[in-house]
């Protein structure tokens, strides 16, 4: 195993939780630094992205049905996103060397239950969920961008995977973009904001709704219409899209179904809740979602992308990692632009 010699031998500092509850579970803590098995590399953690799953595991998962509660053991370390600098890699791999700027998403969902880890001064990664980190922004950027990037391009671009779909019966399929017209709800958010970058790309004509101060910024984004939620509602103004992607999802979906053509598609982020699958299917629209996975490869596509500023994250907020608790605090507020980030170290 290659390793970094100034790596400390056997403990870091990381965020811990012993129970599950609001963000005051969360403590700095000492914890051992992972054991790395073949295929897997150690990354020194510089910068660590804050995600809605963080929360939901926080708080036990009490969102999701009983039967899709994962087991989980405490201590725990939340976080999937991360950027930093390769310190040892185990056995077996050849793509990256101890003193590598990558970044990544940690072992999701496939974590789900705490497995990732990211919260902490270094983690153990997959070699094959890992990336060389783009070199034209900085750790806060890049670890901002994995699990929200990720989510948009596995809906508008490739799934990069041929796992069953554990949110519906059929696999989901991106819908081609050039020349459509693009609805994005909550286009100012985490996911939104890829999204909106994302499609118009592609050559998508794309409509941001989101609350009237973040008018500026998506429009910056390339937006080509805005709609303040807060004055109008996109449904009652908006007819014969081509896609509408709810970055925002839940139950309320359903109301964008009007404002589709028939043969177009509406793509729920979070699709729990959705019950309109009776008027999809008499609109003639079709429904649907995809889990998001972990993918080094798709990283390594999407890098000069980032590294070119064509995609670019956005920082709400950045925290220390000691401050993981306030940062869950802003999170938990809402209305958060682009993505909240723990500096590390």
């Amino acid at each position: 195993m290659q390793k970094d010699k100034a790596m400390p031998a056997r403990t870091m500092k990381a965020v811990r939780q012993h129970a599950f509850g609001g963000p005051d579970v969360l403590r700095y803590e000492d914890a051992p630094i992972p054991e790395l098995k073949p295929g897997e590399v150690l990354v020194r953690v510089h910068a660590a992205g804050v995600n809605p799953p963080d929360g939901y595991l926080r708080d036990g998962y009490r969102m999701l049905p009983p039967q899709w509660q994962p087991q989980v053991s405490f201590p725990l370390i939340l976080g999937t996103d991360i950027s930093g600098v390769v310190a040892a890699v185990a056995d077996g791999v050849t793509a990256f060397s101890v003193g590598d700027a990558v970044y990544a998403m940690v072992r999701f969902p496939g974590g789900l239950a705490g497995g990732s880890r990211a919260y902490a001064e270094y983690v153990s990664v997959p070699a094959a969920e890992v990336a060389l980190k783009p070199t034209g922004i900085d750790h806060v950027h890049a670890a901002a961008a994995p699990m929200s990037l990720l989510t948009a391009w596995q809906f508008l671009v490739a799934l990069g995977h041929d796992e069953p779909n554990p949110l519906q019966p059929h696999r989901h399929a991106p819908v081609p973009l050039a020349g459509k017209t693009v609805l994005v709800n909550g286009a100012a958010g985490g996911v939104g904001h890829f999204v909106v970058q994302v499609a118009r790309w592609k050559g998508a004509r794309v409509i941001a709704v989101a609350s009237g101060r973040h008018e500026a910024l998506v429009r910056d984004l390339g937006a080509d219409e805005f709609i303040d939620y807060t004055r109008t509602q996109a449904d009652a103004v908006v007819r014969d899209a081509d896609l509408v992607v709810d970055a925002v999802g839940g139950p309320a979906s359903g109301r964008f179904l009007r404002t589709l053509r028939p043969g177009g598609a509406l793509f729920p982020v979070f699709p729990l809740g959705f019950d309109g699958a009776e008027e999809a299917a008499r609109r003639g629209v079709t429904v649907s979602a995809t889990q998001v996975r972990s993918n080094g490869a798709q990283l390594a596509e999407l890098a000069p992308l980032l590294n070119a500023g064509t995609i670019r994250a956005v920082i709400d907020s950045c925290h220390p990692l000691a401050d993981a608790a306030k940062a869950h605090e802003r999170a938990a507020r809402g209305h958060v632009q682009g993505k909240i980030v723990l500096a590390v170290g």
